[in-house]
């Protein structure tokens, strides 16, 4: 299974996705913020980022920029999941590089499946 860095500044939103994906086998780690987010994906590399955008500081479209602009994390997939519901957001934060987006609040059916198709398992 893969080892999932999730990316938020709500306590909660960590809770309720780390508990979704540990039940489905996933192994979790988490970031407050997207500064600690970009520290953890260098030296935890992570199979696989869950990225919110409206975070203090570095917001989620300029951490995924970040992350999959260096070529030393490129490879890393990056899901956003957001509140941002519009098609603007979906369409600038896939330009960012992520490889997904899914608006809050997430169905862990979604969730899942967009793994397993970025994963390509």
């Amino acid at each position: 299974m893969a080892r999932i860095l999730i990316v938020d500044d709500s306590p909660t939103e960590i809770h309720v996705l780390k508990t979704m994906l540990e039940k489905a086998g996933h192994q979790t780690m988490s970031a407050g913020n997207a500064e600690e987010g970009i520290a953890k994906v260098k030296s935890e590399k992570p199979d696989l980022i869950l990225m919110d955008v409206v975070m203090p500081g570095t917001n989620g479209f300029q951490a995924t920029r970040e992350i999959t602009k260096d070529p030393e994390t490129a490879h890393i997939p990056v899901i956003i999941v957001t509140t941002k519901d519009q098609e603007t957001d979906k369409v600038w934060g896939l330009r960012q590089g992520a490889k997904d987006y899914l608006v809050k609040p997430v169905q862990e059916a979604d969730l899942l499946a967009k793994i397993k198709a970025v994963m390509g398992k």
